[in-house]
């Protein structure tokens, strides 16, 4: 008699979690052939085989106001996932990021006896540790991308496995610059400078002018700089085009080759010779890109003094290669320090090196190499081990035994 196939229950989101939980169904499918997924995703999850009870978008929204304008119909979906989650009877639920959505559902299910996973656990090594605790109350096990996550959890009491950051599976260890710089039309022997202000509308408003001004001024200082500036989206173009026509620059010093881009912020970190870029994915993008950064943000001063003040922020480092490192590696500009002259400043010497140097270098293979475990098949492994499969080896804390494939 064959056994009965195991089923999943996953929820994602946003397009990084379809992402995720294309690769985790295509992972949990080798384990458990015949297996069968439904639940919420995108595209990406769909043609891997999930039955999908919504669309992915249906949770997309962002702000505070689209959030209240559609809060009736999450809830009333939630509402729908559980019971159908329940009636389906799945090995394992497995909310994939989305916590504002997923954590609450997890904890329904959990107590209704189904396991739960949550896969990307919220950064509670920067803020508000004490979060913790409360996942652990709703998921039975969290996958965590970071090697610093799982401690924090243990502190609380809670089963967490690192498996790896799936960013790192996609960048090759040893990048091809010159293919990124031919990709945009860019000349081999020129420096080049890439900003990345931020995918959200209020970082362009808070980080943009700095970041022109910063390039300005290094525009006067590097001979044929080139200045790309890739967009997230349509919006977020429209809003810094309006910051760079609002400017009026003294006309001795325009920058002469500065272009922005529609997305391709993969292919002009990986082009640049320096970055500028807010906080966040994006320093871990051009650490795995192997390329010298400086790291900026801004948030509104009110808002910094209340989660200081309240000790909310638990980290002095904020850029992820200095949080994963355990020292400074690279530059970090927060506040009022984030002024043109301090980032150009910062970011002159690499733009004129034209190299990175070595030893920072060396640092960035050995943290790539460090979060580059295969991410979908070590989270396959961990929940794997959770529902009865064969043993996890994201649970000893090793890399998967075969090889990762080499992806620019």
């Amino acid at each position: 008699m064959s056994a009965t196939p195991k089923r999943f229950t996953l929820v994602a989101g946003e397009a990084s979690g379809d992402l995720l939980g294309a690769g985790l169904i295509d992972a949990l499918r080798e384990r458990f052939p015949g297996a069968q997924f439904a639940g919420i995703g995108g595209p990406r999850m769909v043609a891997a085989g999930l039955d999908a009870w919504y669309p992915a978008d249906k949770l997309s929204v962002m702000g505070l106001v689209e959030v209240l304008r559609h809060l009736p119909e999450l809830l009333a979906i939630r509402r729908s996932v559980a019971r159908r989650t329940i009636a389906y009877h799945p090995d394992a639920f497995i909310g994939i990021d989305a916590p504002d959505f997923n954590l609450g559902l997890e904890r329904r299910l959990k107590r209704a006896g189904i396991r739960t996973v949550h896969y990307v656990s919220p950064s509670v090594w920067a803020w508000r540790e004490k979060r913790a605790a409360k996942i652990g109350r709703s998921a039975d096990r969290v996958l965590c991308l970071f090697p610093m996550e799982p401690p924090i959890y243990a502190r609380h009491g809670v089963d967490a496995r690192f498996v790896g950051h799936p960013l790192a599976d996609t960048f090759a260890l040893d990048p091809d610059h010159a293919a990124a710089r031919s990709a945009l039309g860019l000349p081999a022997d020129v420096p080049v400078l890439a900003i990345l202000p931020g995918s959200r509308l209020g970082e362009i408003a808070r980080l943009g002018a700095d970041f022109l001004g910063a390039a300005r001024l290094l525009a006067r200082e590097v001979p044929h700089l080139h200045v790309v500036a890739p967009m997230a989206n349509a919006a977020c173009r429209s809003a810094f085009e309006a910051l760079l026509h609002a400017e009026t620059p003294d006309p001795q010093s325009p920058i002469p080759c500065f272009r922005v881009l529609d997305g391709r912020a993969h292919e002009a970190t990986l082009a640049a010779d320096a970055v500028l870029l807010a906080s966040g994915t994006a320093a871990l993008e051009a650490m795995l890109a192997k390329r010298p950064m400086v790291v900026a943000y801004r948030i509104a001063p009110m808002t910094y003094r209340i989660v200081k003040g309240l000790g909310l922020l638990k980290v002095e480092r904020y850029a992820l290669p200095n949080v994963l490192a355990g020292r400074d590696l690279v530059p970090e500009l927060m506040q009022d320090a984030c002024t043109p002259a301090a980032l150009a400043e910062a970011l002159q010497p690499s733009l004129q090196a034209h190299n990175i140097d070595p030893a920072l270098l060396a640092e960035y293979r050995r943290l790539h190499l460090e979060l580059r475990r295969d991410a979908s098949h070590s989270a396959a492994a961990a929940i794997a081990d959770l529902v009865g499969g064969e043993p996890a080896d994201a649970a000893s804390g090793e890399p998967p035994a075969h090889d990762l494939p080499e992806r620019g």
